[in-house]
């Protein structure tokens, strides 16, 4: 539980992710900039929107779309430069909005120049800025693995010697271990904040220090036998069977106890200014440390980790996040982002997916904590799987190609969906404008860097719903101006109410003035709803003309979400 006095902005507000390279494009090259970002402003304000997490926006090769970062102190030209990023930043802050960058710490690109230095000797000043150990040609140190495919350890011919990477071999590990690294990151976290921006989104922070003794992992081991066993299991018993092996397989390369004592070192820099935020891509709730040392918000990944979001799913997830939280800590909420399939590919059902999207959406911002919603989902966009090979950009979507091909057999069709299905591209398609060519992302003639989702000549565009008071946009805007307007959605308690019906999720949200009951309708199937006490007014509802203020049991229509009023 936290303290009633304390109410910092990023516990109130609603972040909206920004993919940039597909949010905007403002100079008709097919690429998102900060142009494109700067003249959607008032159309985020519109919607609703409290702060924005953008994605890596820094100088890159691109190998693992902006996440290996050859510069952190700039602005990939792509996108723009310092200057118009001051005045990007700028105009959020006229609006009472905030801005939260995307911070790389585990690795840099190997384009990087400290990497370049590192590399060129063994006893260049840099050398120790990376995991360097000696070995042999086709003799890695260990026989680790990376996640991104093939090993952990890349040889280096001019030096002789190998260096780590967890991800991709363009990846570089920092050395963290080393003091001169972190004096290095800190300023490059001062040199933002200085600019006025407002906190870090920490990418992979667990995968930060791996184990210096370097033991082996079992022999016998690979990534081949972890593809069969994904590919085979449907099932959630199987799939708990390969995130069994997946633990095993990465142990020693995963949140080592000193990440916490690295935590809080950049909690003290990040506490040197005034209502900054960091946020850790993790759901470890040891990273919160105890409550006030370690990082402000990290991801209740546990909710969205589900073939279904069910009202018995979400009942136990909140039952262990919220008691599992130390003093002062603060939860934060999520569905979908730039590494998942979208919420109304994931957890919609074919039939009912307008109607999930949008109670998905009431239970996002009614449960307590901070909600993330990621670009895209406010007009209902989907994950568009295009299996033209020449198109994919994600180095993911090629490795499981060749893996399906590989380990399963499979034909170049299957291999290709394969490839679609477990890459990122189908979820980082561009944002949807209008109904006209590409979408209105980029001018007709222009070929966007991805792909757009044809759907946008079906009505899934924000100039078709703007107009449309019962569209999927114009339900968040009425959602998010119910969060704003009833700060007890915000900050208040949470507590969950006992329904005769599995399928009805209910729980009220309270502070001194006010209490909310929301009930949720978590079926393809229509339910009854006894009231618990008396209410005296309905707040907002999916749908149209179901329920009534003076039915003192409900009947609701399936995925149909309602938020009382209670009498006071």
């Amino acid at each position: 539980m936290i303290s009633k006095e304390i109410t910092k902005w990023w516990q109130k507000a609603v972040f909206y992710q920004i993919y940039p390279r597909s949010f905007a494009d403002g100079n008709g090259d097919g690429i998102g900039d900060l142009a494109g970002m700067i003249s959607k402003l008032d159309y985020l304000q519109e919607l609703g929107i409290d702060a924005i997490w953008l994605s890596p926006h820094y100088p890159s090769p691109f190998v693992d779309c902006g996440y290996d970062v050859s510069d952190y102190q700039d602005v990939g030209r792509e996108y723009g430069n310092l200057e118009q990023f001051q005045h990007f930043l700028n105009l959020l802050h006229q609006r009472g909005m905030k801005l939260v960058l995307d911070l790389v710490l585990n690795h840099t690109s190997d384009q990087h120049p400290w990497f370049i230095e590192s590399r060129s000797s063994r006893d260049n000043p840099k050398r120790d800025w990376y995991v360097w150990r000696d070995g042999q040609t086709g003799v890695p140190p260990t026989n680790w693995f990376s996640a991104f495919g093939g090993s952990a350890w890349q040889y280096d011919q001019n030096t002789s010697s190998y260096y780590y990477h967890y991800f991709f071999k363009e990846q570089p590990d920092l050395n963290w271990h080393n003091p001169e690294v972190k004096e290095a990151m800190f300023n490059v976290v001062r040199f933002w904040l200085d600019m006025g921006v407002d906190g870090f989104r920490l990418d992979a922070v667990g995968t930060i220090f791996e184990d210096e003794d370097y033991p082996p992992i079992p022999e016998g081991m690979s990534q081949e036998e972890l593809y069969r066993m994904a590919s085979r299991y449907s099932q959630p018993k199987g799939e708990k069977t390969v995130v069994a092996y997946h633990d095993e397989m990465f142990k020693h390369q995963v949140d080592r106890p000193e990440v916490h004592v690295l935590m809080q070192e950049l909690r003290k820099v990040i506490d040197e200014y005034k209502d900054r935020v960091l946020i850790g891509e993790t759901d470890d709730i040891a990273f919160y440390g105890d409550g006030n040392n370690e990082l402000h918000l990290n991801f209740n990944f546990p909710l969205m980790r589900t073939r279904q979001l069910t009202a018995e799913h979400v009942r136990q997830n909140q039952v262990e996040r919220l008691s599992a939280l130390p003093p002062n800590a603060w939860p934060c909420n999520t569905l979908g982002n730039h590494d998942t399939a979208r919420v109304y590919t994931a957890f919609g059902d074919g039939t009912h997916n307008n109607e999930q999207n949008k109670l998905y959406l009431m239970l996002l911002l009614t449960l307590k904590g901070t909600p993330f919603l990621y670009n895209g989902e406010e007009i209902g966009m989907s994950d568009y799987f295009f299996t033209d090979k020449t198109r994919f950009k994600d180095p993911l979507s090629v490795l499981y190609y060749e893996l399906e091909k590989r380990v399963n057999g499979s034909d170049e069709p299957t291999a290709l969906l394969r490839g679609a299905l477990m890459g990122r591209d189908h979820n980082r398609t561009p944002m949807q404008w209008s109904n006209s060519a590409n979408g209105g992302f980029c001018p007709p003639a222009v070929e966007p860097w991805l792909p757009v989702n044809p759907d946008y000549k079906a009505g899934v565009n924000v100039n078709d719903q703007v107009s449309n008071p019962d569209s999927m946009i114009n339900f968040y805007r009425r959602m998010l101006n119910v969060r704003r307007q009833n700060p007890v959605l915000q900050t208040g308690e949470y507590k969950e109410i006992t329904t005769e019906s599995k399928d009805i999720l209910s729980y009220c949200r309270s502070n001194e003035g006010q209490t909310l009951l929301v009930v949720l309708n978590m079926s393809p199937e229509i339910q009854r709803f006894r009231l618990p006490f008396k209410v005296k007014q309905i707040l907002i509802n999916t749908m149209k003309n179901w329920v009534h203020i003076e039915d003192p049991e409900p009947t609701l229509q399936p995925y149909q979400g309602v938020i009382y009023i209670a009498a006071e």
